[in-house]
């Protein structure tokens, strides 16, 4: 392609780590606040509370949010959370990796709704203030280092100026924690879109197979020797969540059985009280981070528990594109428009346009055509 030819080197990009596939995205922050953080003051509040205290990592200081949050919680208005999920086996603090989930979720008292929009993981971005390294993917701004080191404020930042959206507070949820809690609550029951078998890490043995329209699976420890089951535990429903390359919708596909686990988890978790217990907390407190301090999660308890009776979500579509033997989602300002105007409604704001067609400028000669879908 001709704009390939014009970049001939690229600025020397952060050390990549290791690229893990699965599931990188888990609801768990959100399903604690919301769905069952009423039980905390009777049943756990020492053991919740500590636990939140540890997961608590702030923006910093420098970093400018879209709008006053504070004020915004006091008024019990709607408010935005960006999920991210990554897959480092625990976050041990540590907090490495890519982000390979992205969900922006607004929630809504008002309407007593939560709406999940998922961006694709291969959008195309120019990273604020890293816009030399054009063109990358949207899972790699977390990887990008704010005050020296990889932290959410660099996806905020980009997401924000990509869409045209406030993002509010983040979550930034390790997979190892969707496995945890599924299997707390007794498993999940979820409805399969579309057939297909499973063998995690490509081995022949933990071999899963799925089926359209049935909650049912087979599953066999030695890939040979089948048994059905009708709920699915923790290894069963990273599993079912995994699979992304034999899905006719590819990444997108992936996305909609995430969501389907996600939906079928806060479902049950709102009624199991048996969750309460230190090692639930110790698991919580490993595999979370996040900007919602104590008070803000006891301000959401009070105001925004009601927001989980309806579940929505919803996905921006993008074109793939080939750009120096890597492959892109390129999102037009069509659906990034649509994205926008469902997020600012959601959130009680004036209908505005969406943002720059990559996030930050572009200012390295990079030409990318434009798409339309």
């Amino acid at each position: 392609m001709e704009e390939q030819s014009r970049v001939t080197r690229q600025p020397q990009r952060p050390k990549k780590r290791r690229r893990h596939r699965g599931l990188k995205l888990i609801l768990v922050l959100l399903i604690l606040i919301l769905g069952i953080g009423g039980f905390i003051a009777a049943r756990a509040y020492n053991s919740a509370k500590d636990a939140i205290k540890s997961t608590y990592s702030p923006l910093s200081s420098s970093f400018k949010s879209a709008r006053d949050v504070a004020s915004v919680l006091k008024a019990g208005k709607p408010i935005s959370v960006l999920l991210l999920g990554t897959d480092t086996g625990s976050l041990d603090r540590s907090y490495t990796g890519r982000t390979d989930s992205i969900m922006i979720a607004t929630i809504n008292p008002t309407t007593k709704t939560t709406t999940l929009v998922s961006i694709p993981r291969d959008s195309m971005v120019s990273i604020p203030g890293f816009e030399a390294y054009f063109p990358m993917k949207i899972n790699a701004a977390y990887e990008f280092p704010a005050n020296g080191k990889g932290h959410p404020e660099t996806t905020i930042k980009t997401l924000q100026n990509y869409l045209n959206v406030p993002i509010d507070f983040y979550a930034l949820i390790n997979m190892g924690g969707l496995e945890k809690m599924v299997d707390k609550v007794g498993g999940v029951v979820v409805k399969s879109p579309l057939t297909f078998t499973y063998q995690p890490n490509n081995k022949k043995t933990n071999t899963y197979k799925f089926v359209k329209g049935q909650s049912k699976y087979q599953y066999a420890s030695d890939g040979k020797h089948f048994k059905t089951y009708k709920v699915m535990n923790g290894q069963a429903a990273l599993a079912f969540s995994r699979m992304r390359y034999t899905d006719p919708l590819g990444d997108y596909g992936r996305q909609k059985r995430q969501r389907l686990v996600l939906t079928a988890l806060a479902k049950k978790s709102t009624n199991i009280s048996s969750l309460f217990s230190a090692d639930f907390f110790k698991a919580i407190a490993k595999n979370v981070q996040t900007n919602l301090s104590f008070d803000d999660i006891m301000t959401l308890m009070a105001k925004y528990r009601v927001a989980t009776k309806h579940i929505k979500s919803d996905h921006i579509q993008g074109v793939n594109y080939m750009y120096n033997g890597q492959s892109f989602q390129i999102l037009s300002d069509t659906n990034r428009q649509k994205a926008t105007n469902l997020i600012r409604q959601n959130l009680d704001l004036q209908a505005k346009t969406t943002g720059n067609r990559f996030g930050g400028q572009v200012t390295n000669g990079v030409v990318i055509p434009e798409v339309s879908n």
